[in-house]
Protein backbone atom coordinates (compact mmCIF):
# COMPACT_ATOMS: atom_id res chain seq x y z
CA UNK A 1 0.00 0.00 0.00
CA UNK A 2 1.46 3.33 -1.08
CA UNK A 3 2.19 5.78 1.76
CA UNK A 4 0.44 9.12 1.69
CA UNK A 5 2.64 12.09 0.77
CA UNK A 6 3.40 14.37 3.71
CA UNK A 7 2.24 17.99 3.13
CA UNK A 8 4.75 20.80 3.35
CA UNK A 9 5.59 22.93 6.39
CA UNK A 10 2.75 25.45 5.99
CA UNK A 11 -0.09 22.92 6.34
CA UNK A 12 0.68 21.51 9.82
CA UNK A 13 1.49 25.01 11.07
CA UNK A 14 -1.92 26.23 9.86
CA UNK A 15 -3.58 23.28 11.61
CA UNK A 16 -1.72 23.95 14.87
CA UNK A 17 -2.56 27.67 14.84
CA UNK A 18 -6.23 26.97 14.13
CA UNK A 19 -6.38 24.35 16.88
CA UNK A 20 -4.74 26.73 19.36
CA UNK A 21 -7.17 29.54 18.52
CA UNK A 22 -10.18 27.28 19.03
CA UNK A 23 -8.92 25.29 22.01
CA UNK A 24 -7.44 28.14 24.09
CA UNK A 25 -10.76 29.70 25.25
CA UNK A 26 -12.22 26.24 25.92
CA UNK A 27 -9.24 25.18 28.01
CA UNK A 28 -9.32 28.50 29.85
CA UNK A 29 -12.93 27.86 30.93
CA UNK A 30 -12.19 24.32 32.04
CA UNK A 31 -9.18 25.27 34.17
CA UNK A 32 -10.69 28.46 35.62
CA UNK A 33 -13.61 26.78 37.37
CA UNK A 34 -13.79 23.70 39.54
CA UNK A 35 -16.49 21.06 38.98
CA UNK A 36 -17.83 21.87 42.46
CA UNK A 37 -18.38 25.51 41.47
CA UNK A 38 -20.15 24.40 38.30
CA UNK A 39 -22.30 22.02 40.32
CA UNK A 40 -23.34 24.83 42.68
CA UNK A 41 -24.27 27.06 39.75
CA UNK A 42 -26.45 24.38 38.18
CA UNK A 43 -28.11 23.59 41.52
CA UNK A 44 -29.62 27.08 41.71
CA UNK A 45 -33.42 27.07 41.15
CA UNK A 46 -33.17 29.43 38.16
CA UNK A 47 -30.55 27.24 36.49
CA UNK A 48 -32.49 24.05 37.15
CA UNK A 49 -35.65 25.61 35.71
CA UNK A 50 -33.76 26.84 32.65
CA UNK A 51 -32.17 23.42 32.22
CA UNK A 52 -35.58 21.75 32.32
CA UNK A 53 -37.02 24.21 29.79
CA UNK A 54 -34.06 23.72 27.45
CA UNK A 55 -34.18 19.94 27.57
CA UNK A 56 -37.95 19.72 27.12
CA UNK A 57 -38.08 22.25 24.29
CA UNK A 58 -34.98 20.98 22.47
CA UNK A 59 -36.10 17.35 22.62
CA UNK A 60 -39.52 18.31 21.24
CA UNK A 61 -37.96 20.43 18.49
CA UNK A 62 -35.45 17.74 17.54
CA UNK A 63 -38.08 14.99 17.69
CA UNK A 64 -40.29 16.84 15.22
CA UNK A 65 -37.27 17.63 13.06
CA UNK A 66 -36.32 13.93 12.97
CA UNK A 67 -39.85 12.70 12.20
CA UNK A 68 -40.14 15.15 9.31
CA UNK A 69 -36.52 15.61 8.28
CA UNK A 70 -35.35 12.02 7.89
CA UNK A 71 -38.10 10.96 5.43
CA UNK A 72 -37.79 14.35 3.71
CA UNK A 73 -34.04 13.85 3.37
CA UNK A 74 -34.59 10.42 1.84
CA UNK A 75 -36.99 11.87 -0.72
CA UNK A 76 -34.66 14.77 -1.50
CA UNK A 77 -31.78 12.36 -2.08
CA UNK A 78 -33.85 10.38 -4.59
CA UNK A 79 -35.89 13.20 -6.20
CA UNK A 80 -34.91 14.79 -9.52
CA UNK A 81 -32.47 17.66 -9.07
CA UNK A 82 -34.97 20.13 -10.52
CA UNK A 83 -36.99 19.61 -7.31
CA UNK A 84 -34.33 18.78 -4.74
CA UNK A 85 -31.95 21.70 -5.35
CA UNK A 86 -34.55 24.50 -4.87
CA UNK A 87 -35.98 22.74 -1.82
CA UNK A 88 -32.57 22.25 -0.23
CA UNK A 89 -31.87 25.93 -0.91
CA UNK A 90 -35.02 26.94 0.97
CA UNK A 91 -34.25 24.54 3.83
CA UNK A 92 -30.77 26.02 4.17
CA UNK A 93 -32.05 29.59 4.58
CA UNK A 94 -32.94 29.37 8.31
CA UNK A 95 -29.45 28.01 9.00
CA UNK A 96 -27.98 31.16 7.41
CA UNK A 97 -30.28 33.76 8.99
CA UNK A 98 -28.99 35.74 11.97
CA UNK A 99 -30.75 34.13 14.96
CA UNK A 100 -32.34 37.41 16.05
CA UNK A 101 -33.76 37.85 12.54
CA UNK A 102 -35.23 34.35 12.77
CA UNK A 103 -36.92 35.31 16.02
CA UNK A 104 -38.37 38.46 14.47
CA UNK A 105 -39.71 36.45 11.52
CA UNK A 106 -41.39 33.99 13.87
CA UNK A 107 -42.79 36.75 16.08
CA UNK A 108 -44.31 38.49 13.07
CA UNK A 109 -46.16 35.29 12.17
CA UNK A 110 -47.10 34.11 15.67
CA UNK A 111 -47.87 37.47 17.30
CA UNK A 112 -51.34 37.33 18.82
CA UNK A 113 -51.22 33.57 19.41
CA UNK A 114 -50.48 31.83 22.74
CA UNK A 115 -47.10 30.62 21.44
CA UNK A 116 -44.82 33.62 22.24
CA UNK A 117 -43.44 33.56 25.79
CA UNK A 118 -44.33 29.92 26.35
CA UNK A 119 -42.54 26.57 26.36
CA UNK A 120 -44.04 25.95 22.92
CA UNK A 121 -42.48 29.21 21.76
CA UNK A 122 -39.04 28.05 22.90
CA UNK A 123 -39.52 24.78 20.99
CA UNK A 124 -40.75 26.57 17.85
CA UNK A 125 -37.76 28.93 17.87
CA UNK A 126 -35.35 26.04 18.36
CA UNK A 127 -37.03 24.02 15.61
CA UNK A 128 -36.86 26.89 13.13
CA UNK A 129 -33.13 27.43 13.54
CA UNK A 130 -32.11 23.75 13.69
CA UNK A 131 -34.80 21.58 12.13
CA UNK A 132 -33.60 21.96 8.54
CA UNK A 133 -30.23 20.52 9.52
CA UNK A 134 -31.75 17.07 9.97
CA UNK A 135 -33.22 17.04 6.46
CA UNK A 136 -30.03 18.38 4.87
CA UNK A 137 -27.79 15.93 6.74
CA UNK A 138 -30.15 13.05 5.97
CA UNK A 139 -30.26 13.96 2.29
CA UNK A 140 -26.46 13.87 2.15
CA UNK A 141 -26.36 10.56 4.04
CA UNK A 142 -28.94 8.85 1.81
CA UNK A 143 -27.34 10.33 -1.29
CA UNK A 144 -23.98 8.80 -0.36
CA UNK A 145 -25.46 5.30 0.11
CA UNK A 146 -25.30 2.83 -2.77
CA UNK A 147 -28.87 2.55 -4.19
CA UNK A 148 -28.26 -0.88 -5.74
CA UNK A 149 -29.98 -2.74 -2.88
CA UNK A 150 -32.98 -0.44 -3.04
CA UNK A 151 -33.33 -1.04 -6.77
CA UNK A 152 -33.07 -4.78 -6.26
CA UNK A 153 -35.82 -4.66 -3.63
CA UNK A 154 -38.07 -2.68 -5.98
CA UNK A 155 -37.71 -5.33 -8.67
CA UNK A 156 -39.02 -7.82 -6.10
CA UNK A 157 -42.06 -5.67 -5.40
CA UNK A 158 -41.04 -4.43 -1.96
CA UNK A 159 -42.95 -1.32 -0.87
CA UNK A 160 -41.18 2.03 -0.71
CA UNK A 161 -41.89 2.37 2.99
CA UNK A 162 -40.28 -1.00 3.71
CA UNK A 163 -37.30 -0.15 1.49
CA UNK A 164 -36.83 3.03 3.48
CA UNK A 165 -37.04 1.31 6.87
CA UNK A 166 -35.22 -1.94 6.13
CA UNK A 167 -32.57 -0.91 3.59
CA UNK A 168 -31.99 2.82 3.20
CA UNK A 169 -32.24 3.88 6.83
CA UNK A 170 -29.90 1.21 8.26
CA UNK A 171 -27.32 1.99 5.55
CA UNK A 172 -27.32 5.70 6.39
CA UNK A 173 -28.09 5.41 10.12
CA UNK A 174 -24.71 6.60 11.39
CA UNK A 175 -24.71 9.88 9.48
CA UNK A 176 -28.44 10.43 10.04
CA UNK A 177 -28.09 10.00 13.81
CA UNK A 178 -25.05 12.29 13.80
CA UNK A 179 -27.12 14.94 11.99
CA UNK A 180 -29.90 14.60 14.58
CA UNK A 181 -27.35 14.93 17.40
CA UNK A 182 -25.90 18.11 15.91
CA UNK A 183 -29.41 19.51 15.35
CA UNK A 184 -30.24 18.88 19.01
CA UNK A 185 -27.02 20.58 20.11
CA UNK A 186 -27.86 23.56 17.91
CA UNK A 187 -31.39 23.67 19.36
CA UNK A 188 -30.43 23.51 23.03
CA UNK A 189 -27.83 26.24 22.53
CA UNK A 190 -30.12 28.61 20.64
CA UNK A 191 -30.36 32.09 22.13
CA UNK A 192 -31.17 34.72 19.49
CA UNK A 193 -34.48 33.48 18.09
CA UNK A 194 -35.57 32.17 21.49
CA UNK A 195 -34.92 35.47 23.26
CA UNK A 196 -37.12 37.29 20.75
CA UNK A 197 -40.00 34.81 20.56
CA UNK A 198 -39.98 33.34 24.07
CA UNK A 199 -37.76 35.13 26.59
CA UNK A 200 -39.95 33.52 29.24
CA UNK A 201 -39.81 30.77 30.35
CA UNK A 202 -36.04 31.17 30.34
CA UNK A 203 -34.05 28.55 28.49
CA UNK A 204 -30.46 27.82 29.46
CA UNK A 205 -28.87 30.25 26.94
CA UNK A 206 -31.18 33.03 28.16
CA UNK A 207 -30.30 32.19 31.77
CA UNK A 208 -26.64 32.37 30.80
CA UNK A 209 -27.11 35.88 29.41
CA UNK A 210 -29.05 36.94 32.52
CA UNK A 211 -26.27 35.59 34.74
CA UNK A 212 -23.70 37.53 32.74
CA UNK A 213 -25.71 40.77 33.00
CA UNK A 214 -26.60 40.39 36.68
CA UNK A 215 -23.61 38.66 38.26
CA UNK A 216 -20.68 39.05 35.91
CA UNK A 217 -18.43 36.83 33.83
CA UNK A 218 -17.58 34.22 36.44
CA UNK A 219 -21.21 33.35 37.15
CA UNK A 220 -21.88 33.00 33.43
CA UNK A 221 -18.72 30.92 33.03
CA UNK A 222 -20.14 28.26 35.32
CA UNK A 223 -23.10 27.75 33.00
CA UNK A 224 -20.82 27.98 29.97
CA UNK A 225 -18.74 25.15 31.45
CA UNK A 226 -21.83 22.95 31.25
CA UNK A 227 -22.31 23.82 27.57
CA UNK A 228 -18.67 22.98 26.83
CA UNK A 229 -18.98 19.55 28.43
CA UNK A 230 -22.33 18.88 26.74
CA UNK A 231 -20.97 19.90 23.34
CA UNK A 232 -17.92 17.68 23.78
CA UNK A 233 -20.11 14.68 24.59
CA UNK A 234 -22.46 15.23 21.64
CA UNK A 235 -19.62 15.86 19.17
CA UNK A 236 -17.86 12.70 20.35
CA UNK A 237 -21.04 10.65 19.95
CA UNK A 238 -21.67 12.11 16.48
CA UNK A 239 -18.05 11.41 15.49
CA UNK A 240 -18.41 7.78 16.55
CA UNK A 241 -21.75 7.39 14.77
CA UNK A 242 -20.47 8.86 11.50
CA UNK A 243 -17.58 6.41 11.48
CA UNK A 244 -19.89 3.53 12.33
CA UNK A 245 -17.81 2.40 15.25
CA UNK A 246 -21.08 1.41 16.89
CA UNK A 247 -23.85 -0.06 14.82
Amino acid sequence: MMARPVPGFFFPVAAILLLAAVAAPIIAVLVTLSPAEVGRAFSEPQALSALRVSFEASLCATGVAAVLGVPAGYWLARAPRVYSIPLLFVLALPLAFPPVASGILLLSVLHGTPIPDSLAGVAVAEFFVSGSFVAIASSAAFGAADPIYEEAARTLGVSEWRIFLAIALPAAAGSVLAGIAFAWLRAIGEYGATSVLAYHPSSLPVALYVALSASGVRAALALTYGFVVLAAIVVAIAWILRRRVVE
